[in-house]
C-alpha cells in the first residue's frame, strides 16, 4: 500500500514537472532568450543597418540615426510584447490556456524565417519585423504561462509552480547570452542563426506540450466539461483522493455561475476589484521602471562606458543573467575602480530576480478569480510591456544624458514599489483562490459583510478588447 501510494506520487509530481518544462520552454525561457541575444550582435546589426542604408542611398547614416535606428530594432521587442499580451486574455478563454501557447509558436517560426534570411535579403526591416513577432510571442506566453500552471497546480505549490516562470526567464538570458559568445554564435558572420535560434525552444514546445493535460479550473468552470477535468486532475495529481480539491473547484465554479469574463476595462470600475487593480498597476509598473530588463538589451554599452575592457564584457554580461538565475552575487578580487559598476549591476539583478520577477508575474493569477483573470492578465501585461518598451527605448539617450547616475531615477521607482508591497499587498500563500477572493473583498468593502455584488445574469465565455 505504501509502495503504491509513493509510486502515485512520483507519477504525480514528474507528471507536473513535465507540464512547467513544457510551459516554460517555449514560454517565459523565450522572453529571457529573445531579450538577451539581441545584446551580443550589437555592433554587427549596427554595422549591416548602416551599410544596408549605404547601398540604397549611397550615404551612409548620421551617427544619431544608428542609435535610433538600433534602440527601435530593441523597441519593437517590448512593442509587440504589447499586442501579445492585449491577445493573451481572448486567446486564452477560446481556445484555452495550452493550445494558447501551442498556437503561441506561429510568431517564433516567423520571426525564425525572417532572421535567418535578413543579410541575404539585404534588408533590416525583417529584423524589425522578427523583433516585432518575437515580442508578440512573448506578450502571450508570460501571461498564458502563469495562468496556466497557476491554475494546474495543488494549492500548497502553486506559489512554486508559478515562480517557475521567472526561472525560466531567467534561464533563457542566460542560455541567450552563452549562445551569444563570440566563440559560438556571436560573430560577424553568424548574427542572424543567433536571432534565428529562437525556434528550437519553439520546436521544443511544440513536440512536448501536446501530451500533457489542459488546466482543470478552464476545463470545470470555463467549459463546465466535469469528466474532462477529473481526467486532467487524475494525471496531475495521481490516483489518490479528489474529493476536497474537485470540491474547492465546485465552489470557485458556483461562485463564478451567471458571471461572464471581465473586459479590461471593466476592471477598473469596480470598488470590489480595487485593491487587486492598484496592486496590479503599482508593482506591475515598478518592475518595469526599475530597469532591470534594460541591463540585458544594452549591457555591452553600460560596461563598456564603464570602463570594463572590451574583451571582457561579452563574459561580464553572463554573469548579469547568472545572478538572476543562480540569485548569487558574483564577486571578484580585481580592482574595484573598473569593477565596481559590474558589482553594482550584479548585485541590482539578484535583488530584482529574488523578488519583482518572480511575484509579480503570478498576481494576477492570485488576486482575481476566473471571470477576472484573463482581464486582469491582459492588463498587467499591457502595462509591463508600455513601460519597457518606453525605458527601451529611452534608456541610450538616459545614459548619454546622466552618465553614472544613469540608475538615480530607477532608485525612486524601487523605493516606492517597496513602500507599496509593505503597507497594501495581502499575503495569498497556502490559500486558495476563494479564500484570497474573500479577503480581498473584505479589504476592499471593510464596513460591509456581504459577499460580492458584481455578478450579473449574462453569461459570455470571452474577453473582448
Amino acid at each position: 500500500m505504501l509502495h503504491a501510494l509513493l509510486r502515485s506520487r512520483m507519477i504525480q509530481g514528474r507528471i507536473l514537472l513535465l507540464t512547467i518544462c513544457a510551459a516554460g520552454i517555449g514560454g517565459t525561457f523565450q522572453f529571457g532568450y529573445n531579450l538577451s541575444i539581441i545584446n551580443a550582435p550589437t555592433s554587427h546589426i549596427q554595422e549591416f543597418t548602416n551599410e544596408t542604408w549605404q547601398a540604397r542611398t549611397g550615404e551612409p547614416l548620421p551617427d544619431h540615426l544608428v542609435l535610433l535606428m538600433w534602440s527601435l530594432i530593441v523597441s519593437l521587442y517590448p512593442l509587440g510584447g504589447l499586442f501579445g499580451a492585449l491577445l493573451a486574455g481572448p486567446l486564452a478563454i477560446t481556445l484555452g490556456r495550452k493550445k494558447s501557447l501551442l498556437v503561441n509558436n506561429i510568431f517564433v517560426v516567423s520571426a525564425a524565417i525572417l532572421f535567418g534570411f535578413s543579410r541575404k535579403a539585404g534588408s533590416f526591416e525583417m529584423i524589425m519585423l522578427g523583433r516585432l513577432l518575437v515580442g508578440v510571442n512573448a506578450g502571450v506566453s508570460m501571461n498564458i504561462q502563469p495562468m496556466y500552471l497557476g491554475e494546474s497546480a495543488p494549492k500548497e505549490l502553486r506559489g512554486a509552480v508559478a515562480m517557475s516562470s521567472g526561472i525560466f526567464t531567467a534561464l533563457g538570458i542566460v542560455m541567450g547570452q552563452v549562445v551569444g559568445l563570440r566563440e559560438l554564435l556571436g560573430g560577424p558572420q553568424a548574427w542572424p542563426l543567433l536571432l534565428a535560434s529562437c525556434l528550437v525552444p519553439g520546436a521544443l514546445q511544440l513536440a512536448s506540450l501536446p501530451l500533457l493535460p489542459e488546466s482543470p479550473r478552464y476545463l470545470l468552470i470555463d467549459c463546465g466539461d466535469t469528466e474532462a477535468c477529473l481526467a486532467a486532475l487524475r494525471r496531475l495529481r495521481g490516483s489518490g483522493d479528489l474529493a476536497g480539491e474537485l470540491e474547492e473547484l465546485e465552489e470557485e465554479r458556483a461562485a463564478c455561475q451567471g458571471c461572464r469574463a471581465r473586459r479590461p476595462w471593466e476592471l477598473f470600475q469596480h470598488r470590489a476589484l480595487r485593491r487587486q487593480v492598484t496592486s496590479l498597476v503599482v508593482l506591475g509598473s515598478a518592475m518595469e521602471l526599475c530597469g532591470n530588463d534594460s541591463v540585458y538589451a544594452y549591457a555591452s554599452s553600460v560596461f563598456r562606458k564603464a570602463g570594463v575592457p572590451e574583451a571582457k564584457i561579452q563574459y561580464a554580461i553572463i554573469g548579469t543573467g547568472s545572478c538572476e538565475l543562480l540569485t548569487a552575487v558574483v564577486s571578484s578580487s580585481f580592482p574595484w575602480t573598473l569593477y565596481l559598476a559590474m558589482a553594482c549591476i550584479f548585485a541590482f539583478i539578484l535583488s530584482f530576480g529574488i523578488g519583482p520577477a518572480g511575484v509579480t508575474g503570478i498576481l494576477a493569477t492570485e488576486l482575481f478569480d476566473q471571470m477576472a483573470r484573463p482581464a486582469a492578465c491582459m492588463v498587467c501585461g499591457a502595462l509591463m510591456w508600455i513601460m519597457l518598451f518606453l525605458v527601451g527605448l529611452g534608456f541610450p539617450f538616459i545614459m548619454e544624458a546622466l552618465s553614472h547616475f544613469l540608475y538615480v531615477p530607477f532608485l525612486g521607482v524601487c523605493v516606492c514599489g517597496a513602500i507599496y508591497t509593505g503597507l497594501f499587498l495581502p499575503e495569498t500563500k497556502g490559500k486558495t483562490f476563494q479564500e484570497i477572493s474573500e479577503e480581498l473583498h473584505r479589504l476592499n468593502f471593510p464596513r460591509r459583510a456581504q459577499g460580492p455584488t458584481w455578478r450579473s445574469l449574462e453569461v459570455i465565455q470571452s474577453t473582448e478588447l
